[in-house]
């Protein structure tokens, strides 16, 4: 690692090639104003995005996330359609209580996507321009100012029946989602030689409600145990919390920054294998609830968009670079599930 010795930004905040051509001089050492590490963060009201946005920030980074409903006042309001906005924020970037103007951030990660593949077949235009024209039209504008950008994708590219998958296996899309997203990929990739596609798969953390995540979303019927509740028990998930995934971009941004070859397209995951039913049992468990009323489902579901049966990623190309990180299940959902809690009474047996 790199140390500066001087007193104008902690330790770990400075890319190494605004050093490159620095030599030390101890009488001007402490004016010289080194740039620190910029980040812009697209759907950062969204589960991921909030994650990845904190995680940035926490880690001597120089954060601008934006949203569209949901933004202000935190976040800045962009809608991802409007080249011209898009244009506008990149070359315009300005993070909040800073006296930093019109710099352009290093890396960009890109969150913002229709995400709920039932939504995407019942409006697939409106899918189609967030998660394709927008992602294309985003690599465009982060190509032009030399920003590293990371497109999140999905494990739905692929149909699942030969897992696990490899980066440079064939993608076949089961569901119009997973079509968007792997189109999304080959936008960013034709426009952004230098970007990167992060694949992940079914996500879970703190939540601001428990429709959020198709893991937390089961919690109500796990609480209410007065009625029988029919759980899927045939699609294979490896549910991966969103602090791993912002972890897993912020190491990768910071690798990038050393070493220009990290691009291409990169997979994370966690790595318990769960259905629904069994994550429904696990967080029944986690809270010492009963969970006799969760009844299996083996039969493939029939109703919404096709899923894949088991589109299992294989992360060893991150983990030899020595990338990443993974929360057991048990003490991630916990941590995510428990304000949700009705009984109050439970907490006390789980935290006490």
């Amino acid at each position: 690692m790199i140390k500066t010795h001087t007193r104008t930004c902690a330790p770990g905040t400075i890319p190494t090639f605004y050093l490159a051509n620095m030599k030390p001089d101890p009488q001007t050492q402490e004016e010289v104003n080194i740039p620190n590490r910029r980040v812009l963060i697209t759907g950062a009201t969204g589960l991921l995005g909030r994650a990845v946005y904190k995680e940035f920030q926490q880690n001597n980074w120089h954060a601008v996330g934006c949203g569209f409903r949901r933004a202000r006042p935190k976040f800045e309001q962009v809608n991802l359609l409007d080249s011209n906005a898009v244009h506008h924020i990149i070359y315009d970037f300005q993070v909040k209580n800073t006296s930093m103007l019109n710099s352009q951030p290093h890396v960009i990660v890109h969150c913002a996507a229709e995400r709920r593949p039932d939504v995407v077949e019942n409006q697939p235009d409106a899918a189609s321009q967030l998660n394709v024209d927008a992602s294309g039209n985003l690599a465009k504008e982060a190509a032009a100012v030399g920003a590293f950008l990371i497109y999140i994708s999905s494990d739905y590219v692929f149909d699942g029946t030969n897992p696990p998958y490899r980066e440079e296996d064939i993608p076949s899309p089961l569901n119009l989602y997973g079509k968007t997203k792997l189109e999304g990929e080959r936008a960013v990739l034709e426009n952004n030689l230098g970007a990167a596609v992060l694949r992940i798969p079914v996500l879970y953390g703190e939540v601001e409600k428990l429709e959020e995540s198709a893991v937390t979303v089961m919690f109500d019927k796990v609480q209410f145990s007065n009625k029988s509740a029919n759980m899927d028990h045939w699609q294979q998930r490896f549910p991966t919390h969103v602090k791993d995934v912002a972890t897993v971009c912020r190491q990768l941004a910071e690798k990038r920054m050393l070493d220009p070859s990290i691009k291409g397209t990169f997979h994370w995951s966690g790595n318990e294998q769960m259905t629904k039913y069994e994550m429904a049992c696990a967080i029944a468990d986690t809270f010492n609830l009963p969970s006799s009323h969760l009844r299996p489902i083996t039969d493939s579901p029939v109703l919404g968009a096709q899923r894949p049966r088991n589109a299992q990623l294989d992360c060893s190309k991150l983990e030899t670079l020595g990338i990443g990180q993974r929360t057991p299940f048990r003490i991630g959902i916990k941590e995510s599930l428990w304000p949700f809690l009705i009984d109050k009474r439970w907490r006390q047996t789980v935290f006490h």
